[in-house]
């Protein structure tokens, strides 16, 4: 198994943090190469607001619902959908940019933002931190876009901590994943794999809690019903129109 493989094998969300810091010069070449990732047509439009100013982190972890693991970090990341970029390159050829105003848009932005969270934690990862990618960014979207000052046409999609793992944290075991049968197929969906696979995960959550004494726990059934019965990021879509997105497709 090369080292590539080895790293995003054992892939964990780090949530404690020692306070060292991330260096100034590792800061910079995660940037850097995060930066070098895909994106939609060469377009460019993610952009990243990162702080390691304690006070600010503190004040992000706030509106993130008071994540203490926001708090902890040295470093945080938030990435943002950049369509002002994209739309100043447009006028200058003459034309009107019309992507920001359809489902479309929203798709490119979330892909090319997922594209970019992966890209800087297997960086940060690669060098020994430890990250965690932070949903919760859009929980108090208003409040985030007013302290990073993010123009019209921009959007704070998702997060992501930076920071020196505890050894406790290092060393914790491996989260399982649903059965591979029940994740990847060949050629078509199957339908009743994913069923079984979300059975058979159940059962193993289970025995992972009992063996790694976490019994306090939700199971996987227990833990998805208790976000998804529920909406529970509602000011998606009256900010992202205050920010000048509306759908007219």
């Amino acid at each position: 198994m090369n080292e590539v493989i080895r790293q995003l094998a054992n892939r964990k969300s780090i949530r404690q943090f020692t306070g060292q810091s991330v260096s100034v010069e590792d800061l910079e070449l995660i940037i850097k190469t995060a930066q070098r990732c895909p994106t939609s047509i060469n377009g460019q439009q993610i952009s990243l607001v990162y702080t390691r100013d304690k006070e600010k982190i503190k004040e992000i972890a706030k509106l993130c619902g008071g994540q203490e693991q926001v708090a902890s970090a040295d470093v945080f990341i938030t990435i943002v959908v950049d369509f002002n970029r994209t739309i100043f390159a447009v006028e200058q050829v003459g034309e009107k940019h019309l992507i920001d105003q359809s489902a479309e848009g929203v798709l490119v932005g979330a892909v090319d933002a997922g594209i970019m969270l992966n890209a800087i934690q297997v960086s940060a990862e690669s060098l020994g931190y430890g990250t965690t990618a932070i949903g919760a960014v859009r929980n108090e979207p208003d409040a985030m876009i007013k302290l990073l000052n993010l123009p019209a046409k921009t959007f704070p999609i998702v997060g992501t901590t930076i920071g020196v793992s505890t050894k406790e944290a290092k060393e914790a075991p491996l989260k399982p994943r649903i059965p591979i049968e029940g994740f990847a197929f060949e050629d078509t969906y199957n339908d009743k794999a994913v069923k079984d696979g979300v059975l058979k995960y159940e059962k193993q959550m289970k025995q992972y809690r009992e063996d790694n004494n976490m019994n306090y726990l939700q199971s996987y059934c227990e833990q998805t019903a208790n976000y998804y019965k529920n909406i529970y990021f509602r000011k998606i879509a009256a900010n992202y129109k205050n920010q000048g997105f509306e759908f007219k497709d």
